[in-house]
């Protein structure tokens, strides 16, 4: 692997961090971290949307995008260059479910006329999406969810419950999976749909996380009818499409250029912050495991790299994705934790002038819990890694 870029790929990174650098100067003044500051409140969606306007008018909404549909046609190292530096920066501004997830399925399954409705509003920043899979009883393991689609005539009526759908309370559409077939096995009778949430007999809930931050919503669907041209793909073959290789980069550097701008900030403070007449710095137990969390975002970044680059090559490298997936999340979580030990009971205040780097590492603390759970737990992680890197048999033998 060639760790080197090109001096085109060089130019594009510093216009990203110029850009970068001067948004989030106009950032509010509580932002946060992670997903929180972008759905949690007015104020924070605001300037996500801000952001997204300013993106697109630079094409950079849709940077790996075919140029058929207004995309650039860069390839994944490029995107993998966006990501790293927006994560780095904790910049909003990307849909990551209609542009990461949804555009990618409709370029590849879409009807002409379900591409000419929603491709060109995403790219413009005009369209905000969401995901409507997991049910409370179906979250992991997918393939048992039952909600229903009824065909009648020319529309589909869709009754059932969806949770967990982040940021759904601030979308203007979602993609879901319903099962239209009841008697087929679990896998083959659902089918994949488009829903305007404005549609009656849509409902929403929020629900406030530990820290109290309402970034999740439940999703009530109560006789929905919807239109057949709203359906992706083939009836009872939405599974199927929900396991479509995105053309985009998903190797979590994002993720990992975050960490390593916390772990810089973690630095700072301890370099500047004193207790018993000297600073933490001087404390060889805290410079150790800050030391150990760099070495580890720099494994991170490689990994993450090499996701990239495979997919460069034309690979499809589902183990590698997953196994930079489980890294990433757990580093975040040691961060956290570590974050907190360094700062002591000062690491728990919120919400005042005596938090330590505005409270981050209070709510990071709290935060981090789900990153086993969201995109994937890290048990379905490792079975992947396990089935397809591994080659380990799914049952003993």
């Amino acid at each position: 692997m060639d760790f080197r870029f090109t001096q085109e790929q060089e130019a594009l990174r510093k216009q990203f961090e110029t850009f970068f650098e001067e948004v989030m100067k106009e950032a509010p003044a509580d932002w946060g971290i992670g997903l929180e500051s972008m759905v949690g409140s007015d104020e924070g969606w605001a300037f996500h949307c801000h952001v997204g306007r300013k993106l697109a008018e630079r094409g950079w909404l849709t940077l790996p995008w075919p140029k058929e549909y207004g995309g650039q046609a860069l390839s994944h190292i490029e995107q993998l260059i966006f990501n790293e530096v927006r994560g780095y920066h904790r910049a909003p501004g990307i849909d990551i479910w209609g542009l990461e997830m949804l555009a990618p399925t409709l370029m590849i399954y879409g009807t002409e006329e379900q591409k000419k409705e929603h491709l060109p509003p995403m790219a413009r920043a005009e369209s905000h999406w969401s995901q409507a899979w997991s049910e409370p009883n179906a979250g992991s393991d997918l393939a048992s969810l039952t909600m229903r689609a009824v065909e009648e005539g020319d529309d589909f009526v869709l009754n059932g419950q969806k949770i967990w759908a982040t940021g759904a309370h601030r979308a203007d559409w979602t993609f879901t999976l319903a099962r239209t077939d009841p008697e087929q096995p679990r896998h083959r009778g659902l089918s994949y749909f488009l829903v305007d949430l404005k549609t009656p007999g849509v409902s929403q809930r929020t629900i406030p996380d530990m820290a109290g931050h309402e970034t999740f919503t439940e999703i009530f669907f109560d006789d929905v009818r919807i239109p057949r041209r709203n359906l992706v793909g083939e009836k009872n073959q939405g599974w199927y499409l929900t396991l479509v290789t995105m053309n985009l980069e998903r190797s979590g550097i994002g993720g990992i250029a975050e960490s390593r701008r916390t772990i810089e900030e973690l630095i700072q403070f301890a370099k500047e912050t004193k207790r018993d007449g000297e600073t933490l710095w001087e404390n060889p137990f805290v410079r150790h495991r800050i030391a150990q969390l760099a070495i580890e975002a720099e494994v991170g970044r490689a990994m993450a790299y090499r996701v990239a680059w495979v997919q460069s090559k034309g690979g499809i490298p589902a183990r590698e994705a997953s196994a930079a997936k489980v890294y990433s999340s757990e580093l975040g979580q040691r961060i956290a934790y570590t974050g907190c030990q360094i700062m002591g009971l000062y690491g728990q205040v919120k919400s005042s002038k005596w938090a330590p780097l505005r409270g981050r590492f209070e709510r990071a603390y709290q935060a981090c819990v789900g990153m086993n759970i969201a995109a994937g737990t890290s048990e379905i992680q490792r079975n992947i890694i396990a089935t397809r890197g591994l080659e380990l048999p799914r049952e003993p033998r």
